[in-house]
């Protein structure tokens, strides 16, 4: 055994550790430490964003469920405007037709005034001409001046009767 190359260099190497091991030991220790609080410092800071982040997703998700609210109570609202809008512009059409069409009531009803009117004064020209045809055919000459003159003495009596 103290002539195998193996065990020398077991015993090399723990009395290096012995006599150089507080030496070496001491910063690599402090090396490996510093990391380690560098990795936990990290590791803290990366809890710490992701923590950050899920509360930005909720605050995100959050806001996101309320812009979509507002849309739908938006479209909604434009919605029931657009309906109320169309209900309007159906009653205020029914009111023009109707308007309209009371227009041509009235103009019918006025033409047929118009005509019923020009019938009359037409039926009452052409029996003024029939008559003073028919008494220029029956009367002599002297008999309707009497009768004019009779009218005319008469017409007083006739205006007071109708007035009354």
């Amino acid at each position: 055994m103290l002539h195998e190359p193996r065990f020398w260099s077991a015993v090399a190497f723990v009395l290096f550790f012995v006599l150089f091991g507080k030496k070496v030991w001491t910063p690599l220790v402090n090396a490996l430490d510093g990391r380690a609080a560098r990795i936990r410092a990290d590791l803290d800071e990366a809890a710490r964003l992701r923590r950050e982040a899920e509360q930005m997703l909720e605050d995100a998700t959050r806001e996101r469920e309320l812009a979509l609210a507002e849309a739908r109570a938006l479209v909604e609202h434009s919605l029931a405007e657009a309906a109320r809008i169309a209900e309007e512009a159906r009653k205020e059409a029914e009111a023009v037709a109707r308007r309209r069409e009371q227009m041509a009531r009235d103009r019918i009803t006025a033409s047929e005034r118009s005509a019923v009117r020009e019938v009359r004064l037409a039926a009452i020209d052409v029996a003024m001409q029939a008559t003073r045809d028919v008494l220029a055919a029956a009367l002599p000459a002297e008999a309707g001046q009497t009768i004019i003159d009779r009218a005319i003495a008469d017409l007083p009596s006739a205006l007071t009767r109708h007035a009354a």
